[in-house]
């Protein structure tokens, strides 16, 4: 039996993180759950998997979890510092999958204390990618990466010397506008931005999946995971999402890491690393499926992965400025207050503001990212 923390259990990941242990409750201990606000679910799932410790991010939620665990002698917490304690527990596994700046200290918590990570937290390694990645090799942690792209290329680099590659190609579904018009893209609403045509995702990570910051953010990931130089990175779109990204080797050889549209298969690839174990997902049935096809993005159209590219080659505080100029832009959005091509355009006035020196510790990596929703925020009012 092994121990797992899911950091974030009341999100997608998290949810289907724990799918997966309900199929198979004989091999894991629950540590400790977390979620920001949703403290009777979080709650109940407390109490099904019997965890150790139930901890609200918003510690006003700590009176409504406390009676919602009364009698279950599960341990109740709340509050930024309560998460990083649930996190420094030291379970074997952790999910770290609580989105935003939020999960940058229980991420590191987590790390901090050597055991393996499946990491769904892109700030972790967009912001703060040079601080986690020292802090992973000085603790002699595991980073097991949880984004379908990321676990893939994870899985064809399997015992391979990176030295032998060629390429890495990151896989994008092209979003819900792939094939519309610059015409249609200019008068893009909210409602059409998170229709995302192959995942069920939150309304955040749709908007960028439609504008392709989320691969342009994910371009970064890889660099920091995948350290083979920024050269022999590239993005390809690929509408089908069925091939999740591909490792190209010297010799001309090609490996692809092909699965379902379905979070529950890069996840049971991180939990049952180095093995494997059964999901209940639907196999391939390639026949059905009848065609794979892919095609250059459109920097032209999508300036998002030039931008993130951009960032990833400055490096320093730059990613982090551009993630938190496009969260504060996505909200913008989404609220009616900004046009959907003006996200990426946003984030690149931003950034021509200046770039804070590069953050050598996590509060460091905080206050720039917290200065760059400031500027943002400024440019908010303006428009």
């Amino acid at each position: 039996m092994r121990t797992i923390s899911i950091l974030g259990a009341t999100g997608s990941v998290g949810a289907s993180t724990l799918d997966l242990i309900r199929r198979d409750r004989d091999k894991w201990r629950v540590v400790a759950l977390t979620a920001n606000r949703s403290a009777r679910e979080l709650a109940n799932l407390a109490r099904e998997f019997g965890a150790e410790v139930a901890v609200v991010g918003d510690e006003s939620c700590l009176a409504d979890l406390r009676e919602a665990l009364a009698g279950s002698g599960v341990e109740a917490a709340g509050g930024p510092d309560a998460l990083v304690e649930a996190a420094a527990r030291g379970a074997e596994m952790t999910v770290a999958a609580i989105v935003g700046c939020a999960g940058l200290a229980p991420t590191m918590a987590a790390i901090e204390k050597g055991g393996s990570i499946a990491l769904a937290n892109k700030e972790a390694l967009v912001s703060a990618g040079e601080v986690m990645t020292a802090a992973v090799e000085r603790h002699g942690a595991t980073l097991l990466p949880v984004d379908s792209e990321h676990n893939a290329i994870f899985q064809c680099l399997h015992g391979e010397d990176l030295n032998d590659v060629r390429w890495i190609t990151l896989t994008a579904s092209g979003g819900p506008f792939r094939d519309a018009s610059r015409a249609e893209i200019e008068a893009a609403t909210p409602a059409q931005a998170v229709a995302h045509p192959n995942w069920d995702m939150g309304a955040k990570i749709s908007v960028d999946s439609a504008t392709m910051m989320n691969k342009g953010l994910e371009f970064i990931e890889a660099h920091h995971l995948f350290p083979v130089g920024l050269d022999r990175l590239r993005i390809i779109v690929h509408p089908q999402s069925i091939v999740h990204s591909m490792v190209e080797y010297r010799d001309g050889s090609t490996l692809a890491q092909l699965g379902p549209s379905d979070m529950r298969v890069p996840i049971a690839s991180a939990l049952a690393w180095p093995g494997r174990m059964d999901t209940p997902c639907e196999p391939l049935d390639l026949a059905r499926i009848g065609t794979l096809t892919f095609r250059a993005p459109d920097e032209d159209l999508f300036p998002a992965t030039r931008v993130a590219r951009e960032c990833a080659s400055a490096g320093g505080a730059a990613p982090a400025v551009l993630n938190a100029a496009n969260e504060v832009a996505v909200a913008a959005f989404l609220a009616g207050k900004i046009a959907f091509t003006k996200i990426v355009a946003q984030c690149e006035d931003v950034l021509a503001k200046g770039i804070p020196a590069a953050p050598a510790s996590l509060e460091e990596v905080i206050a720039v990212d917290a200065e760059a929703r400031r500027k943002a925020q400024g440019l908010m009012a303006i428009v």
